[in-house]
């Protein structure tokens, strides 16, 4: 996530570290560089030189030339500010009320806003509690209400189609009386879409949003999309009253500079962010979560909530019990690998931890991480329940016959086992300390790349 950017301030934080004394000339040589990375990254000018006139003005002040390390004082300011254009905190959503609380998601065609429905509503029902039901609005693309329906049914909960009504105020009064009959607390409306803004659309959003009323208008951008994305958010808030943004695809975005150009632009808060293809894979935004995690401070806060997030309570006392009686499984370490993948990928879960995101770790080595984990689960699943049990017995013929079913060679089986081992060792009678790296035991998973 935003690698280039990323990159680029690291070295200027580098080279700030190394001053001992901060001038007015050096100052300017770092904004010159700032300058560079935000333009780089698709990032607006308008954006781009509020932030570095802001920044400026605090480093030339006395809060940097009294500090006992400047550098570093620098490279707070900078942290300081870019959490001040992402919008300064987390705004959650305002679903107070009566109940059904209305969400209208709105958004051109390929921003994901038909998968933000669906992953939004499993958001709700597992962090919040509430009862959603999605409804089907876009009566114009082929097979979108059956596209809402299946990914309704993947995260469990409810859709409502309408088949019977033929426009969308009826559609509208069916899904709030589905809600209110079957007791959905929340109705999220996933609006029709178009390659391009036109007034066809806009009139057709206008109707919704007063046939609607809903709580909540969340504008669904493609982060990919850069300053495209600003225009998007721009065209909308002008037609349609939009009370947040959602931006899908982060995590394949490489500059960043639909993240830290639209909220500055636009007034508009960002409410969540799209990381990945999976149903857990939104996340309420956080801004000073991604200001750490641009300029290489990781975000442990977040990494904290997903592990929580898979762990169903208790678990994990009863595994750090394991593992310090010595009765530590092939099951149980499997069951780590589960989890692991429910929070992530592993580029992800290391761009959360501080200090990793600049260590000498390739996209390549990451792959070859998540690749080996995948083979290590396809052999534990080969294995009897026996031998899961009490590994030591994995011998000879037993070797070739997991290797076998499980598509691996016994040099790969002796490979899982040799790491399985040494888990063990290093965690009987450690429960509580940090592992080599930094990486807390809480994290469910065993892998060094």
């Amino acid at each position: 996530m935003f690698e280039g950017i990323s990159d680029r301030l690291d070295r200027v934080s580098r080279k700030l570290r190394g001053w001992g004394k901060l001038s007015k000339s050096n100052i300017e040589e770092a904004l010159r560089d700032i300058r560079v990375a935000f333009l780089e990254a698709d990032v607006h000018y308008q954006v781009v030189t509020d932030f570095l006139d802001q920044v400026k003005i605090r480093a030339l002040g006395k809060e940097v030339a009294e500090s006992l390390t400047p550098g570093q004082q620098f490279i707070k300011i900078v942290r300081d500010e870019m959490t001040v254009i992402l919008g300064k905190k987390n705004e959650a959503l305002d679903l107070s009320g009566s109940a059904p609380a209305g969400i209208m998601l709105v958004g051109l065609q390929g921003s994901g806003k038909t998968t933000t429905a669906a992953k939004l509503a499993y958001h709700l029902r597992q962090e919040s509690g509430r009862k959603p039901l999605l409804m089907a609005l876009d009566t114009r693309r082929p097979a979108a209400a059956e596209q809402l329906d299946v990914l309704a049914q993947r995260v469990n909960v409810a859709c409502y189609r309408g088949e019977h009504e033929s426009d969308i105020p009826s559609l509208i009064r069916g899904g709030y009386e589905r809600a209110r009959e079957h007791g959905h607390d929340v109705l999220i409306a996933d609006t029709a879409g178009r390659l391009h803004i036109d007034r066809e659309l806009m009139d057709e959003l206008i109707l919704v949003q007063r046939e609607l009323k809903p709580r909540e208008t969340l504008l669904v951008l493609d982060a990919m999309a850069g300053q495209d994305a600003v225009r998007v958010a721009q065209a909308f808030a002008e037609e349609v009253q939009i009370s947040g943004l959602v931006l899908t695809k982060l995590d394949g975005d490489a500059r960043g500079g639909a993240a830290l150009s639209v909220r500055s632009a636009t007034g508009i808060p960002i409410k969540f962010q799209g990381i990945g293809e999976k149903e857990s894979d939104l996340e309420p935004f956080h801004p000073d979560r991604l200001a750490n995690r641009i300029l290489g401070m990781g975000d442990m806060l977040s990494l904290i909530e997903k592990a929580e997030s898979v762990w169903e309570e208790g678990q994990g006392k009863a595994l750090e019990m394991k593992f310090g009686s010595g009765k530590f499984d092939l099951e149980d370490f499997v069951g780590q690998f589960q989890a692991l993948k429910k929070m992530g990928s592993m580029e992800s879960i290391m761009g959360m931890i501080p200090g990793l995101k600049k260590a000498a770790v390739g996209p390549e080595q990451l792959k070859t991480a998540e690749r080996e984990m995948v083979r290590f689960e396809a052999i534990i699943r080969s294995m009897t329940p026996q031998e899961r049990r009490t590994p030591a017995i994995v011998k000879g013929s037993r070797r070739k016959r997991i290797a076998a079913g499980s598509g691996t060679t016994p040099a790969d089986v002796n490979r899982l086992l040799k790491r399985f081992q040494a888990v063990k060792k290093l965690m009987k009678g450690k429960p509580g300390k940090r592992r080599r790296g930094g990486i807390p035991d809480f994290l469910p998973g065993t892998f060094r790349v």
